[in-house]
């Protein structure tokens, strides 16, 4: 556990002590953009890296010691904001008190029916919950082997709420729980632009003031959710760089306003409590899921899958049916270019422990703890850390983790389209592309669902400029299955 914090010359140090040994491991926290904020990252001296992100409850542990595991690491949670040794708060002294506030909030409102009456109708009847469990028919149909066998294909449809993605099921909670703290005005960062629409649109909503900080990159890649926010009525801040960049611009902004803003966190990662806050109010994605399976087939599905940039989607289908120890959680990264280009996002696979926006998880960082900008055609998955409670269950074994190429994403995302007539967010093309690999190696009948977590109008243009390139190249091949000619 943590045992001491200290400032020295500008660099941020923290050190540690195994549990199970009396080693100890310092962290030399490297801060790029103010020194004096939560933008650092950590290199642990001695770690050894895990490149290999294929765990599952087919390793050495035993299924009993893995749900011992959970207890643990729900117990660290409870009484230093870590999962094991994952999360925690890495912040000036500044934040100490602000957070440990919203904390003292979050755990009042998760208990106080008044406004859990007022969350399940806004989520009812603004946001369209409960979303469907689709069952894709031809898609299930694709994957059928030469005997007519495989898996039931199923699609939790939260493409389909109000703003297009899942990110508005957080955004309207937290939104609700600034409102009740006295706070006027709302700042977040966006990369895919689908949870600054849905900020925007839940800001609007309930009266507050609403500033989106965007990379500049990422605006070019996703206008039409920058118009969207605007006329939602949020100022978009342009910030040089990406999400992660939008982010810490985000946070400074917070940390000079405390007493009359908010920071509306769409991702499970920062200090805690961010990461719970979203895990919780997306958790409604896997309780729908259960109460649909039981529905639709009398049971539990068999595997979940879900992409993973810094993990809100997959937690939010995976923490209901963490304890079912029969049902594999499967997370997808993305691979980008391919995981030997160094262009990818892929932080679970290849990446190394560190300390990153205020908690510790894995990082895409060199070894002199400086962040590897990351690459991935869903604007959405480009974060170079990831939530610290996917980095626990990484590492205990509980859900498995592999990667997608940008023209796996693709072509999965072509592949839904024609098939099923749905258009999916690239990053939920991610999830869909594993299908190719998964489906495979499953009995006939299994139960697979797949998180379908936004749609994919914004990225129409991507497709077509990607598909436009390739041409030029010379690489497209003309018999190539479920390509989109144009």
């Amino acid at each position: 556990m943590l045992q001491t914090i200290s400032i020295h010359g500008g660099i941020f140090h923290a050190t540690s002590e195994s549990s199970n040994s009396s080693k100890r491991q310092s962290f030399a926290m490297h801060s790029r953009t103010d020194r004096d904020l939560i933008v650092c990252s950590a290199i642990a001296v001695g770690h050894n890296t895990l490149n290999s992100g294929e765990l599952g409850l087919r390793n050495s542990k035993k299924k009993s010691e893995i749900l011992e595991l959970i207890d643990q690491g729900e117990k660290t949670l409870a009484s230093s904001g870590k999962f094991g040794k994952f999360g925690g708060i890495f912040v000036p002294e500044t934040l100490i008190t602000c957070l440990k506030k919203l904390e003292d909030e979050f755990n009042w409102v998760l208990h106080d029916p008044e406004f859990q009456t007022e969350l399940s109708i806004a989520l009812k009847d603004y946001v369209g919950r409960e979303t469907p469990l689709y069952f894709a028919e031809r898609l299930t149909n694709y994957y059928k082997n030469e005997n007519g066998e495989g898996p039931e294909i199923y699609l939790k449809r939260e493409d389909l709420t109000h703003s297009g993605a899942h990110k508005i099921n957080n955004a309207i909670a937290q939104a609700m729980l600034a409102k009740r703290m006295g706070r006027k005005s709302i700042v977040a960062a966006t990369g895919a632009g689908q949870h600054g629409v849905a900020t925007a649109a839940a800001c609007a909503k309930l009266g507050l003031d609403c500033t989106i900080f965007m990379g500049n990159i990422d605006i070019e890649r996703q206008s039409s959710n920058v118009l969207l926010m605007k006329h939602l009525g949020a100022e978009v801040k342009s910030i040089a760089g990406t999400f992660k960049d939008a982010t810490s611009e985000a946070i400074r902004n917070w940390v000079g306003n405390l007493e009359t803003s908010y920071y509306l966190a769409g991702t499970a990662v920062g200090p805690h409590p961010c990461p719970s806050m979203v895990r919780e109010f997306q958790t409604v994605i896997g309780k729908e899921t259960r109460k649909q399976a039981m529905e639709k087939w009398s049971g539990k599905p068999n595997v979940l899958v879900a992409c993973v940039g810094s993990g809100s989607n997959a937690l939010g289908l995976f923490h209901e049916f963490i304890r079912d120890e029969n049902v594999r959680l499967i997370g997808v990264e993305a691979a980008g270019n391919g995981i030997g280009t160094g262009k990818h996002s892929a932080t679970l696979a290849k990446g190394q422990v560190g300390v990153y926006h205020g908690a510790m998880s894995y990082l895409l960082q060199d070894d002199e703890g400086q962040i590897i900008g990351p690459h991935s055609i869903g604007v959405g998955l480009e974060y170079p850390g990831v939530s610290p409670e996917l980095s626990f269950l990484k590492d205990i074994g509980r859900a498995e983790f592999y990667t997608i190429t940008d023209e796996e994403a693709l072509q999965a995302y072509t592949r839904l389209c024609r098939l099923e007539g749905i258009f999916p967010a690239l990053e939920a093309a991610h999830a869909l592309a594993y299908l190719e690999k998964l489906c495979p190696t499953l009995a006939n009948g299994t139960k697979v669902v797949v998180n379908c977590s936004g749609r994919g109008d914004k990225d129409a243009a991507t497709v077509f400029k990607y598909q436009q390139d390739k041409m030029e190249r010379g690489h497209e091949q003309s018999n190539e299955k479920f390509y989109i000619t144009l």
